[in-house]
């Protein structure tokens, strides 16, 4: 286990222990039908195979186990090095093919105004999001059967967890939520799980990357063998970025002796540290919707003529 800093992007940050940071000999993987764990060359290969995974009864794929994400999406979606405070890695961007986020100019200037001006949500022990879940949490265990599948994460501060309804019933309604309100539908061996109504008040990455309330997130889940699972997210969001975008990574089995879940949950000095925070200037992200992201962009506009 590493021991490390939560990567806050900030001159102040939170000291936690990130067990997704064994090295991936001690984490006993298994084999894989695409054992690459570079997530543009894993994509590429998971669209390539034929999925032969495990079945329940009723002839749906099997989600259930306990799963390892690989790569670090949460400290910067694009390409990054490695630093004293992240641990580096390629980009988890597969569409548009050159890694890159198609964002907007307006956007990019404000991504680097909340990542100098604002906490991490992580280090404020609020959730990150549908997607986010999948990607800030080192460790997951699916429980799944005919009208379910129940995520559960082992995640330093927000201990998240996700119920999606697998039997058609109807989205709520608007009400916007932390992690939205997640229906899934299958797509043939592919569970596609649409989310709406989140809230997005989380940063995407710690770099400040960012979507509004008005993003439409998407995500496809395919179990490719037993001991691989294959994940992507497509955002679109046409008020921050100018097309769609597609992030993708592997999750492996964990096939330590006895996995499981450990809970993570905030702690008592976490008020004492977010004043600390506070205290120097850092501010609670509050999220961006879209009515603001267009006026946002129009007065950007307006000033760089």
């Amino acid at each position: 286990m590493r021991v490390r800093h939560c990567g806050l992007s900030l001159s102040l940050s939170l000291t936690c222990l990130v067990l997704g940071a064994v090295p991936a000999a001690a984490q006993h993987f298994t084999e894989s039908v695409c054992p690459d764990d570079a997530h543009a060359e894993f994509h590429a290969c998971a669209r390539s195979v034929a999925p032969d995974p495990p079945r329940r009864a009723d002839g749906r794929p099997d989600f259930s186990g306990l799963w390892r994400r690989r790569g670090w999406a949460f400290e910067n979606f694009e390409a990054h090095p490695e630093t004293p405070d992240d641990f580096g890695g390629p980009s988890v961007v597969v569409d548009p093919a050159d890694g890159g986020l198609p964002i907007q100019p307006w956007a990019e200037a404000k991504r680097i105004e909340i990542r100098d001006g604002y906490l991490h949500h992580n280090a404020a022990c609020i959730l990150s999001g549908p997607s986010g879940t999948m990607y800030m949490t080192s460790r997951l265990q699916f429980l799944q059967d005919e009208q379910h599948l129940i995520m559960v994460g082992e995640q330093l501060t927000s201990h998240p967890y996700r119920i999606v309804p697998l039997d058609g019933r109807p989205h709520i309604g608007d009400i916007p939520l932390w992690n939205g309100d997640p229906r899934g539908r299958w797509d043939g061996d592919t569970l596609v799980i649409d989310s709406p109504n989140h809230n997005a008040k989380y940063m995407l990455d710690q770099q400040g990357h960012f979507i509004t309330d008005e993003a439409v997130i998407t995500e496809r889940l395919t179990r490719l063998d037993e001991n691989t699972i294959h994940y992507e997210a497509t955002y679109d969001d046409p008020n921050v970025y100018t097309q769609p975008f597609t992030i993708a990574f592997g999750l492996r089995r964990d096939a330590t002796d006895d996995p499981e879940i450990w809970e993570e949950a905030c702690h008592e000095t976490n008020i004492e540290q977010l004043e600390l925070f506070r205290n120097v200037g850092y501010r609670i992200y509050p999220g961006i919707s879209g009515d603001e992201a267009r006026r946002m962009r129009a007065e950007w506009e307006a000033g760089n003529q």
